[in-house]
């Protein structure tokens, strides 16, 4: 048992027993616990290469058909991209479960696992560098264009690992499942020169054509007339993705009939993909039908816009109680710990820890890139920053794969952000400084409730400097931790009076404890943070003034 574990269960013995104790907590969500490693699978790792169907598409007089390793003519800002697929499944992923595990994560994010088409898409829009959702010449080596939602791609199970195999894997390295799924669209569905197999369609779960846009654009359906066009709608959203009609109820059936087949093989939580492309009162219905199922379900939307205002409402218990993924946070850690170099007091008007927007801003998604935009383009150190906020500022962080080497840094869609990651580069992972400095700070998130599900309460955000609390006080434990972030080029001194309790503090990474009185004076290292325990019921009145405000203003 560790030290801290040893110093939470003393505590919450003589916790116990005090009736007077106030709560104090961000969130009681148990899924406030985790970080969350995302993996886009097929570039992650190759674990079978049998899998692979190097073959599939491939035909000599139509060659833009073949679906594995695409290269793009030219080069996006010096890295081609390549848009087939590209080997990585279920196999790599549960080899390298342990690698996420000592990492310090506790649960793994995967895109769609559901069927994609066989042929890469030949109509849409021309690649470019810089354009979004152009699509033409790319295979759904990404996941996210549907066919069948109830059968696995074949790209990545193997003969002796499926999905449920995969899940419970990862499950006995001590990982959660985060499925990846989409509720508003399918594959792309008109623009092709000539009508391509499976695009545009979508099969039950016995193989049967439910739906077919039959290459038309949305204003020339007929869902009244025509069976196979009523799961759509007739206008246009996405690109030229098949947009699934709400308000049909057969649509509703099959996702949530196909999404609690995944569940039931082991899923714990549920990342929702474009969630914004449909009606809340969708996702009220949707969430209701899986919690009735399994009660619970963690649930975290992406609402692509840096508005908190359009993105919170998805969080209200009236609209499904799903939270989303903190694009507002995000923007924010982009010009704190990117080339900006912006202060910590960026980072302050997107905590909304009182009065915001949101439900609850503790469940919130945090994160600083993903697969959909530009790799965070910083330094080493500006990743060492990053991850030091992440994992002790409010929410559930999620780091995206790679970025623990700073893997693609500055990279767009087509010029690498999603590349082949890859076992030689798993393996040499441990010898970059971002990767040891996030190990230490993941794992001590890993065994602090306060870190984890604490109250924040911001002391100073100036600068270089960050300064605040983390409180955590509930059914009989109790912990405060008192975080120290230096992001400058050099160690600083850090004097902290505000709110300062006296009593037994405990270095969160030495283990060394320290008697407090009236301040705490320590020296932060460059690009370092520190974090003090002190495991104890609040007993100073001011802090207990501030944490009931707090508290009130969830």
């Amino acid at each position: 048992m560790s030290r801290l574990r040893q110093a939470v269960l003393c505590t919450a013995l003589g916790l116990a027993g005090s009736a007077a104790a106030s709560d104090y907590y961000g969130t009681l969500e148990p899924f406030a616990s985790e970080s969350i490693y995302f993996v886009m699978t097929d570039r992650f790792a190759n674990g079978d290469p049998a899998n692979d169907h190097r073959d599939q598409g491939v035909d000599p007089a139509r060659p833009e058909l073949r679906t594995f390793d695409i290269p793009l003519k030219e080069a996006c800002d010096g890295e081609v991209g390549n848009v087939g697929y590209l080997g990585g499944d279920f196999r790599g992923l549960l080899d390298n479960a342990g690698y996420i595990r000592d990492l310090g994560f506790t649960a793994v994010w995967i895109t769609p696992i559901v069927d994609n088409p066989d042929q890469a898409f030949t109509g849409g829009d021309e690649i470019s560098c810089d354009g979004f959702l152009t699509d033409r010449g790319k295979s759904g080596f990404h996941g996210y264009w549907g066919i069948n939602f109830y059968r696995l791609d074949e790209h990545l199970p193997s003969a002796d690992l499926d999905f449920a195999g995969l899940t419970a894997g990862l499950r006995a390295h001590g990982l959660k499942t985060v499925l990846d799924i989409v509720g508003n669209h399918g594959s792309p569905a008109w623009t092709m020169p000539v009508a391509q197999p499976q695009y545009g369609q979508l099969f039950d779960a016995d193989g049967k054509l439910v739906a077919d846009h039959q290459n038309l654009p949305p204003e020339q359906l007929d869902p009244a007339g025509n069976p196979l066009h009523a799961f759509y709608n007739t206008r246009p959203d996405l690109a030229q993705l098949s947009d699934l009609d709400a308000a049909n109820p057969a649509v509703m059936d099959y996702l949530v009939g196909a999404y609690l087949q995944w569940i039931g093989q082991g899923v714990d939580a549920l990342r929702i993909d474009t969630i914004r492309h449909q009606p809340l009162a969708f996702w009220k219905e949707f969430a209701g039908r899986i919690r009735a199922q399994h009660p619970g379900m963690y649930m975290f939307g992406e609402a692509f816009d840096y508005d908190p205002a359009k993105i919170a409402q998805f969080t209200l218990p009236e609209n499904g109680s799903i939270s989303v993924l903190d694009f507002p946070m995000r923007q924010a850690m982009e010009d704190v710990f990117g080339r900006k170099g912006a202060g910590f007091e960026r980072l302050e008007e997107a905590l909304h820890l009182s009065g915001g927007p949101y439900a609850n801003v503790y469940d919130l998604a945090t994160f600083y890139d993903n697969h959909d935009m530009r790799r965070l383009d910083a330094e080493d150190s500006g990743f060492i920053d990053a991850h030091n906020w992440l994992f002790t500022a409010r929410g559930i962080p999620v780091v995206y794969y790679g970025s623990e080497t700073g893997f693609m840094r500055g990279q767009a869609e087509h010029g690498g952000n999603r590349a082949y990651f890859g076992q030689e580069r798993i393996a040499a992972a441990p010898a970059s400084p971002i990767h040891a400095s996030l190990k230490r700070i993941a794992g001590l998130r890993r065994e602090s409730p306060a870190l984890q599900r604490g109250l924040q309460l911001p002391v100073r955000l100036q600068g270089d400097q960050a300064v605040f609390y983390r409180v955590y006080q509930h059914d009989g434990q109790a912990q405060t931790a008192l975080v120290l972030l230096n992001k400058g080029d050099r160690a600083q001194d850090f004097t902290v009076r505000e709110y300062l309790q006296p009593g037994r503090w405990r270095d969160g990474f030495s283990g060394e404890t320290l008697e407090v009185g009236r301040q705490l004076r320590v020296e932060v290292p460059a690009h370092g943070v520190r974090v003090f325990f002190l495991d104890a019921p609040v007993s100073r009145a001011d802090l207990r003034e501030r944490l009931d405000a707090l508290m009130a203003g969830r």
